[in-house]
């Protein structure tokens, strides 16, 4: 039964340079020490091994930053989130950052199911042509399919990678080339992330960094 006390809330966070290589368990442990030592009424799970209830809408992969990340935390009493946001401020390790806190509805459906999209700034450091470069970014856009292959679990998968790509451009800047946008599917009607399509751009094998700068709900 659901205990009309409870509240739930949504944290929007960056995690920045400091932390960009750890793995989403430690990123999830970070959170658990942070809410522990602010004194975060976590409401937490029943059984031998007691979790706290929280939920992230999408794993970051190792070596991402990101501006714009999701998690939602069930709290066994109300907190205000400029409280909440205060008391983080201090507790967070260098690398998190909340970004916004807003109270969401108890009945919603998990924050994970809801992610529809994520968005990315991709920093490509290439030297070629701006106009080749262009021109393969139009030829991706303008394909009815794009074949691919990925390996998981030891064994080889084909899947289109054209309908997982729902915008592409080439934005000013980028640091010793150019500088990518990329909105992609993300969630149970598939994923891609922006190495595969680097790959498809044929950029495969050259130097990268990735921000997820949105999730799309």
């Amino acid at each position: 039964m659901m205990r009309m006390n409870r509240q739930r809330l949504r944290i929007t966070f960056a995690r920045g340079e400091a932390i960009k290589y750890i793995s989403h368990l430690d990123l999830a442990r970070a959170w658990e020490r942070a809410f522990r030592r602010a004194g975060v009424p976590l409401a937490y799970s029943q059984g031998f091994n007691p979790r706290p209830k929280m939920a992230f809408a999408a794993a970051l992969p190792v070596g991402y930053t990101a501006t714009a990340e999701m998690v939602d935390i069930l709290l066994e009493k109300p907190l205000a989130p400029l409280d909440l946001a205060r008391r983080l401020a201090v507790a967070l390790p260098p690398g998190l950052q909340v970004v916004s806190i807003e109270e969401v509805d108890l009945k919603l459906p998990a924050l994970q199911s809801q992610v529809r999209a994520a968005e990315y700034r991709v920093n490509v450091v290439w030297t070629g042509d701006r106009a080749d470069l262009e021109a393969r970014i139009a030829a991706l856009l303008a394909a009815s399919t794009l074949p691919r292959e990925r390996v998981r679990k030891g064994r080889r998968r084909q899947y289109d990678l054209r309908p997982l790509v729902e915008d592409l451009k080439l934005e000013d800047g980028g640091v010793g080339g150019y500088r990518l946008w990329m909105r992609l599917r993300h969630g149970a009607g598939g994923t891609a992330r922006p190495e595969n399509v680097l790959d498809a751009l044929g950029l495969a094998d050259v130097p990268f960094s990735v921000e997820r700068t949105g999730l799309r709900v």
